[in-house]
C-alpha cells in the first residue's frame, strides 16, 4: 500500500519538473546576450529577419535563430606581398595593409561571401592598377598618392558590403635588384654633383670676401696716404711760411744796412751742402774744402742779426 502511494507521488511530481525544465531552457533559447562590440543577425525559417544590437535581446525559439555574430569593431587586414608591373615595364613588389570596419551587419553577412578574403583580392587588384598606371619613379614616391587613390577605389567598391574602409597604406615597395643599384649609383652623383655644388659656392663666397677685404684694405691705405700726403703738406707749408719770414727778416735788415744777414742764407746753403754728402750711401770720408772759421763767422753773423730783430721788435 505504502509503496503505491509513493509510486503515484513521484509520478505526479515528474510533469511539474519536467515543465519546469523545459521553461527554464525555453527561457535560455529566447533571451540573447549581445557583446557590445557585435551584431548578430536574426533568421527566420533560415531567412534574414532583423539584427541584434548589443544588449540583452529575445527572439522565439523554433520559429527564429541566430545567423551570424558580426564584429563591428574597426579590424587589421594584411594584404600579401606581390609583384606588379609599372607603366615603364618595372616589375616591383608591393605589399599594404588596410583598415576596415563593418557598418552594416546585414550586408557583411548576406552580400559577400568570406569577407576578408575578398577584401584582400579587391585590394590587391586595385594595386595592380593604380601602380601599373604609373612609372616607376613616379610610384616609389608618391606612396601617399597610391594610398589616397587605392582608398577612394576601395571604399567605394565595398560599400555594398556594408563595409568602411578606413585606412589603406603601402608598406613596401621592392624593385628588384639591378634597378635598386642603378639607383643607388644615381642618388651617389646626386650627392657629389651636390657637395660639389657646395664647395663651389664656398669657393666662390670666400673670393668675394677676399676681394671685399682686399678692397677695403687699398681704400685704408690710400686714405692713408692722403692723410700723410695732407700732413706733408702742411709741414711743408710752415716750412715755406717759415722760410718766407725768414727771408722778410733777413730783407729788412739788409734794407736797415746791415750785411751780416747775408751769411744766413751763405750758411744755410753750406749746411744742406754737408747733409747731402754726409747722408750719401757710399761715402766713407767726407773733405771739407773750406775754413772752419767761415762757417763760425757766418753762424755769428746769424746770431747778430736774430739779436738785431729782437731788439727792433722790442723798441
Amino acid at each position: 500500500m505504502e509503496q503505491s502511494l509513493q509510486v503515484n507521488f513521484a509520478s505526479s511530481l515528474i510533469a511539474p519538473i519536467i515543465g519546469i525544465v523545459f521553461l527554464i531552457i525555453l527561457f535560455f533559447m529566447m533571451v540573447k546576450s549581445v557583446p557590445q562590440s557585435e551584431n548578430w543577425t536574426v533568421e527566420r525559417f533560415k531567412k534574414y529577419s532583423r539584427t541584434l544590437k548589443p544588449g540583452l535581446k529575445l527572439i522565439f525559439p523554433i520559429l527564429e535563430s541566430i545567423g551570424h555574430r558580426v564584429n563591428m569593431m574597426e579590424r587589421v587586414l594584411n594584404i600579401g606581398s606581390q609583384e606588379v608591373i609599372t607603366k615603364d615595364n618595372a616589375t616591383i613588389e608591393a605589399d599594404a595593409i588596410a583598415f576596415f570596419q563593418v557598418t552594416e551587419a546585414e550586408k557583411a553577412s548576406y552580400e559577400v561571401q568570406n569577407l576578408q578574403t575578398s577584401l584582400e583580392n579587391i585590394i590587391q587588384t586595385n594595386i595592380r592598377s593604380v601602380i601599373g598606371s604609373m612609372d616607376l619613379d613616379a610610384s616609389l614616391s608618391n606612396r601617399e598618392t597610391i594610398n589616397s587613390r587605392l582608398l577612394n577605389v576601395i571604399d567605394e567598391a565595398v560599400k555594398s558590403w556594408g563595409v568602411k574602409v578606413t585606412r589603406i597604406e603601402i608598406k613596401d615597395l621592392k624593385p628588384p635588384p639591378d634597378i635598386t643599384d642603378a639607383m643607388a649609383g644615381q642618388m651617389k652623383a646626386e650627392r657629389e654633383k651636390r657637395a660639389e655644388v657646395l664647395q663651389a659656392e664656398g669657393e666662390k663666397q670666400a673670393a668675394i670676401l677676399r676681394a671685399e677685404g682686399l678692397k677695403v684694405a687699398q681704400i685704408l691705405e690710400a686714405e692713408g696716404r692722403k692723410e700723410a700726403a695732407f700732413l706733408d703738406a702742411e709741414a711743408r707749408e710752415r716750412e715755406a711760411r717759415a722760410e718766407a719770414k725768414a727771408t722778410e727778416m733777413v730783407s729788412e735788415s739788409i734794407r736797415d744796412g746791415n750785411h751780416q744777414a747775408l751769411n744766413y742764407f751763405v750758411a744755410q746753403k753750406y749746411t744742406k751742402a754737408l747733409e747731402s754728402v754726409a747722408s750719401a750711401p757710399n761715402s766713407k770720408t767726407i773733405m771739407i774744402p773750406l775754413e772752419a772759421g767761415s762757417l763760425i763767422g757766418s753762424i755769428a753773423g746769424i746770431a747778430e742779426l736774430a739779436k738785431g730783430a729782437t731788439q727792433k721788435n722790442n723798441t
